[in-house]
């Protein structure tokens, strides 16, 4: 495909783009990209904290993500605000997903790969394997939540998809002078993975390094790309 102008990534929790994706993210965004991040759950259940209350950790989380946002130079974040480990495969998520997509308009579209086999988080699975089902058929039919047109949104069709996180990832991304950018947004979200730190940099900058030699990088991020109509 052309050199996508417009991304949308899909996120199951308010952090789980950043410790996946961080560095693609924040390359697309030095690149001049329009990066629009779609944030399916509040992520209420998110702590071992029990003094915490519910509805002030979606309050900070949210806060988190967007202060994430800021360190990128994301376009624009949409909130879905389901709770936390209650996504599931309904009508709404669907629908909620496909007027984002309607919306926005990506040229690609990443989400997490709802493949892992055995043990996975509900909310990962279902937000991949939701998402998709959003991309194709859904988004691309005038039929599927018609009630769009009548608000001014018209069917999109999707070229690429990226799933982060993959099983078989087939195509590598060099994070390595993003890498500052890339944990400055992850550690946006300290309810999460604390404030930044010396040790938990060279553990992530490991992790990368890693990645990174497998496609001859020297911080890497991967994914598993799927070309569509084609």
């Amino acid at each position: 495909m052309a050199e996508p102008e417009s991304i949308m990534v899909v996120t199951p929790h308010p952090d789980d783009s950043e410790s996946a994706a961080g560095g693609t993210i924040a390359k697309w965004c030095a690149e001049g990209k329009k990066v629009t991040l779609v944030v399916c759950t509040n992520g209420d259940k998110g702590t071992s904290d029990r003094s915490i209350n519910p509805v002030d950790l979606a309050k900070t989380r949210e806060k988190e993500t967007l202060e994430a946002a800021r360190v990128y130079g994301l376009a624009g974040v949409e909130f879905l605000r389901f709770p936390d480990q209650a996504l599931d495969d309904t009508t709404e998520f669907r629908e909620r997903l496909v007027w984002a997509i309607r919306k926005h308009k990506p040229d690609l579209f990443m989400c997490i790969d709802p493949g892992r086999p055995y043990i996975r988080h509900r909310d990962h699975y279902y937000s991949g394997r939701v998402a998709l089902d959003a991309v194709f058929p859904y988004s691309r039919d005038h039929l599927a939540f018609p009630e769009h047109l009548d608000a001014g949104l018209e069917p999109h069709k999707i070229e690429e998809i990226w799933l982060f996180r993959p099983q078989e990832p087939d195509t590598y991304v060099d994070v390595t002078d993003h890498f500052e950018t890339r944990q400055n947004a992850l550690h946006s979200h300290v309810s999460q993975v604390g404030l930044r730190d010396p040790e938990r940099d060279e553990r992530s900058r490991k992790r990368l390094a890693e990645t990174g030699k497998t496609a001859g990088m020297e911080l890497a991020e991967s994914f598993k790309k799927i070309e569509m109509f084609r």
